[in-house]
């Protein structure tokens, strides 16, 4: 391969160590104003889930700001930068989540307060992720600004808890959407206008979007990432512990479903930002590509050097992209400090001493938050591993969101499913996500199946090296398994919907080989079973379905078909069967039978 001249590039300034120290010192003093506003309110609720009177604005701005991580701000522009644009295809994924969360998912966990706790790697991936962009860009020592990182989120998730974690969130959100505006309008300048921009990417065939090719062992096409991306976010949102702890800090049912609608719109901004900025990255190195050129590393370089690149002129700037990065990963980390530390109180510490004193609950919660901050830290360096931070990042997703996604999709949309059924689905699950998603990173996938469009070197300056060239023997390919360019090779994007489907069905087997669950003792409000929808032509199959689980809207359809003469009899047992369900409704934590809806005022006696 021949040698190029690398442009020189400027390293950061001091204004641009400014502009970014600034993102760490605001970020500081909201954890800081925190624990000082709420210094008389020393309970464990009001530290980890904020007192559960969050509206939902904040609680939005929360939520896309933290699943926008640095994984977004680094590796989407590259993926579209090499792949081309199919990547905003996952605006339908978002979708269909939100949705699924919203409807199906929500409504239960809201009244249990069900949780997960897979999310340390993923958390060690988005730390290292903008620390690589740093080391980048100025030359600061990686492993030090991920020190800096993990040491800036715990201290303010330690001292202000949820509440300091949601409105740094907020505020590193707008830090976001600056960082990528800003490179959006320099590089469409600097690039000839919109129009010239839109002109090279469809010409370097980066607007080929939709490719319907069914074939599950290409990398990206409009099925992986539709079908494969709703799965895979679908564990990320739907059972993820950091979604249910914001969720269940909202005051009620209805604000936590709007929270999640209008993170939807911030979901959808961030895409299309990322989207447009790895085309305008194109534009602007169509002909002198430097990922293949070696100016860089790897490729989840390119939008760090992309922006020293066309900000070497304007002092301060590259330190707004930068804190735009850290942005994504403080909110991210600070979010999976609060959440681990929360189901580790909760299902660990409160259930060995239930008779804490308050104060002593609200210091435990505190040191885990620092034991957390360490370990999530210290999985930087496997993190490093990895490779690209965008297929690293929902691997691990997959990997572990998908069998957690079918463990709880078997209990909430399948009353018939027993506890058998559930534990052997989820070994099975387990088994399947992580033989695939293993085997793929042992034996990677043929180059065929996900070779980056063409990226040209063609004005690239040839170095005048005066070195001999040196020819290196081709090393024979190690030989691979039978099962590697199969099974191996599946888009890592199904790797979640695997594990969620092979639990699922496996325990459904189980369930009905030891005998379904006849759910007379299972509340209705906490399952949201299937038949609901796709069995509408016949109560008698849904009464089936139910397994026993009673449903006063079913029994409210039955009543208007039977004959007047019947109806009175069977008005007279419904109303006792309804008394009975309020009885147990009042059970239920959250149920506020005025409103006949959920919220969190019955639930403060919990924490």
């Amino acid at each position: 391969m021949p040698n190029f001249v690398a442009p020189e590039v400027k390293k950061f300034v001091a204004w641009d160590y400014v502009v970014f120290a600034a993102l760490f010192l605001v970020s500081a003093s909201i954890g800081v104003f925190f624990a000082i506003k709420e210094r008389k309110k020393k309970t464990s609720k009001e530290f980890l889930v904020g007192g559960k009177q969050m509206t939902c604005g904040p609680i939005a701005f929360s939520l896309t700001s933290s699943f926008m991580s640095a994984v977004t701000v680094l590796g989407t522009p590259s993926e579209v930068y090499r792949y081309g644009a199919s990547f905003v295809l996952f605006f339908l994924s978002y979708t269909l989540v939100i949705i699924f969360t919203a409807e199906i998912y929500l409504p239960v966990f809201y009244r249990s307060g069900i949780t997960s706790t897979y999310e340390i790697l993923y958390t060690g991936i988005v730390v290292y992720a903008p620390s690589l962009a740093l080391n980048q860009v100025t030359g600061f020592d990686l492993w030090g600004s991920v020190a800096a990182t993990g040491i800036v989120c715990t201290f303010y998730c330690t001292l202000g808890g949820l509440k300091a974690v949601v409105w740094t969130d907020a505020f590193q959100m707008i830090v976001m959407v600056a960082g990528f505006m800003t490179v959006l309008i320099r590089g469409t300048s600097l690039n000839g206008g919109s129009t010239k921009v839109w002109e090279d990417a469809h010409e370097g065939s980066r607007l080929n979007i939709f490719d319907f090719d069914v074939d599950p062992l290409r990398r990206h096409t409009f099925w992986t990432i539709v079908i494969g991306g709703t799965f895979t976010w679908l564990g990320l949102y739907g059972v993820n512990q950091s979604t249910i702890q914001r969720c269940i800090s909202c005051k009620s049912e209805k604000h936590a479903k709007l929270a999640l609608y209008l993170n939807l719109l911030g979901l959808w901004i961030v895409l299309v930002c990322a989207v447009f900025c790895g085309l305008v990255m194109y534009s602007h190195y169509q002909s002198c590509d430097p990922w293949t050129a070696a100016f860089i590393s790897a490729p989840d370089q390119l939008m760090p050097y992309f922006v020293m690149d066309i900000f070497s002129s304007m002092p301060g700037v590259p330190g707004l992209f930068v804190a735009c990065a850290f942005s994504g990963t403080l909110s991210t980390v600070a979010a999976s400090i609060n959440a681990l530390a929360t189901v580790t109180f909760e299902d660990l510490v409160k259930k060995g001493f239930p008779n804490l004193p308050e104060q002593m609950s609200t210091w435990i919660s505190k040191g885990l938050c620092i034991l957390y901050g360490v370990l999530c830290t210290s999985m930087a360096a496997a993190a490093s591993l990895l490779g690209g931070v965008v297929q690293a990042s929902l691997s691990i997703h997959g990997m572990c969101g998908g069998p957690m996604l079918g463990l709880f999709t078997l209990g909430i949309v399948f009353p018939c499913a027993n506890w058998k059924g559930a534990l052997g689905g989820l070994l099975s699950g387990i088994s399947l996500a992580f033989w695939v998603g293993t085997g793929s990173f042992i034996y990677p996938a043929q180059p065929t199946k996900s070779i980056p469009l063409q990226l040209s070197t063609l004005n690239c300056t040839l170095a005048n090296s005066t070195e001999a060239l040196v020819t290196e023997t081709p090393m024979e390919a190690p030989e691979r398994p039978l099962l590697a360019d199969t099974w191996y090779s599946l888009s890592y994007l199904y790797f979640s919907a695997i594990g969620c489907v092979g639990c699922a069905i496996t325990g459904l087997l189980i369930s009905f080989i030891t005998g379904p669950s006849k759910g007379e003792d299972i509340p209705p409000v906490l399952i949201k079973p299937v038949c609901n929808q796709f069995c509408f032509w016949s109560k008698r199959l849904k009464i089936f379905l139910w397994c026993g689980v009673q449903h006063e809207s079913l029994e409210m359809d039955l009543e208007k078909k039977l004959p007047k003469a019947a109806a009175n009899k069977t008005r007279t047992d419904n109303t006792f069967k309804n008394n009975t369900n309020k009885e147990n409704n009042h059970q239920i934590r959250g149920y506020n039978s005025e409103e006949n809806s959920y919220t969190n005022r019955s639930r403060e006696s919990r924490l």
